[in-house]
């Protein structure tokens, strides 16, 4: 689908497209892509990595935003400037506070390769300066609710020890019959779908006709905080990341890692 197509309720899924770092690491990228150009006021990128056993990224310099990454398959090991060593591996989180600058590196686990998910979050003005910063957690430390249609784990959020300087809310989302998201008002947010195939629809519409289909790769952005429905496909499980976040009113000026 593309980005000028018109659907009722407004629920358009756009495909992501691919990006090869200059590292040699290809990663499926959401945003910003040829197809949706913009930034989601406060998320800078979004992305799905792969990283094969002898690829990585070696120590490299950020700046002015904060990164989550959230273990798909495998392990990724990190070091830091600040003296960190750690390895995050299947639904495992880190976040990096990069403010005033850190450097750092990643690289596959146990040489086998592995793959993930990258949300660069913008910092507010005033915090462009914030000291670096790390923290991890477990699978066991992501609290997980068990509901009726889908099972959904909390990256970021409430009960969550990974905080960010920006209120917002990350949810790893299986979902076996339906779900409905709902994301505060005036919030930005996105959809990305990582296992499965499904629909998603406004949850203010009626006209069932409306579902579009919505799959692997693919992300939904939802910039006016419309509730959505997402159903799964008969006897699929899909699985699906849902991202919100209060935006900071800011341009993003984003320069290769520095976000200035």
């Amino acid at each position: 689908m593309t980005p000028d197509e018109t659907t009722a309720g407004g629920v358009e899924p756009l495909s992501g497209e691919t990006v090869r770092h200059g590292t040699g690491v290809n990663s499926d990228r959401a945003f910003p892509t040829d197809g949706h150009p913009d930034n989601l006021d406060p998320f800078v990128l979004f992305e799905r990595f792969y990283i094969d056993p002898d690829k990585g990224f070696p120590m490299h310099p950020h700046k002015g935003f904060e990164i989550v990454s959230y273990m798909i398959e495998g392990g990724m090991e990190h070091a830091d400037s600040l003296g960190v060593e750690h390895t995050a591996r299947e639904d495992e989180a880190m976040r990096i506070t990069t403010g005033s600058g850190i450097r750092h590196s990643e690289f596959p686990a146990d040489g086998e390769a592995c793959n993930g998910l990258q949300l660069w979050v913008n910092l507010p003005r005033e915090e462009k300066e914030a000291d670096p910063d790390y923290v991890d957690a477990s699978a066991e430390e992501l609290p997980t609710s068990e509901l009726d249609g889908a099972t959904v784990t909390t990256v970021v959020g409430e009960g969550s020890p990974i905080e960010l300087h920006t209120p917002m809310e990350y949810l790893d989302v299986r979902v076996t019959d339906g779900w409905t998201w709902e994301i505060p008002d005036e919030w930005t947010g996105f959809l990305y779908g990582v296992e499965g195939s499904g629909t998603v629809r406004d949850a203010a519409g009626d006209d069932a006709d409306a579902a579009r289909e919505f799959s692997a790769g693919d992300v939904l952005p939802n910039a006016d905080a419309r509730d959505v429905i997402v159903e799964s496909d008969e006897g699929e499980e899909l699985r699906f990341v849902a991202v919100s976040g209060r935006p900071h009113g800011e341009p993003i000026r984003q320069q290769g890692p520095f976000v200035l």
